[in-house]
């Protein structure tokens, strides 16, 4: 899969994208506002592992986000089950160098755009930490709205703190395009 904004595009992974891939994901800033699964330090074995999952999906969900030159983020969805099976989760993440420049608010909206029509699901949802101040307005500038806040919900860094549920509806989403 492959989808072109501007510069930028939505792609699968590829192998290569691995040495870009270590230089951007070890970086304690953009751990720190991920869960724990993400690792810091990220090791070329971590890499390696993620680019192997990533390569064998069955049905695929997970995205790089690239420029020209190399990758320079991820985009994905983890669909729900039971009760649930029409909710994703989608989760994202951009290389600092990358940050302030609307890449994301594009990145989100023409992949939710995509999962809305690729996939059996009628509600979209991002879970986020606090102190994310950056991914809240990502959210909303693609028209996703908070639903909840679970106080205290989270603990990183030694620190609890609450976390934000937004999310957008099927329906809503295609009023807004």
């Amino acid at each position: 899969m492959k989808i072109s904004f501007g510069e930028y595009c939505i792609r699968s992974y590829e192998y290569s994208d691995i040495h870009a891939l270590i230089k951007y994901a070890n970086n304690f800033n953009v751990s720190k506002l991920l869960r724990d699964q993400f690792p810091f330090p990220y090791t070329t074995s971590d890499a390696e592992n993620w680019l192997l999952h990533a390569g064998n999906q069955i049905i695929e969900t997970n995205f790089a986000i690239a420029n020209s030159r190399e990758f320079i983020g991820a985009i994905g969805i983890n669909i729900k089950e039971d009760v649930y099976k029409f909710s994703a989760e989608i989760g994202y993440w951009l290389a600092e160098p990358f940050w302030r420049q609307g890449i994301m608010t594009n990145a989100l909206k023409i992949f939710t755009d995509y999962s809305f029509k690729n996939f059996n699901i009628n509600r979209i949802f991002a879970n986020v930490f606090e102190s994310n101040l950056g991914s809240e307005k990502v959210l909303l500038k693609a028209g996703y709205q908070k639903e909840a806040t679970l106080r205290k919900a989270v603990f990183k860094g030694e620190t609890f703190l609450d976390e934000y549920i937004y999310a957008i509806l099927k329906e809503n989403f295609q009023v807004m395009k």
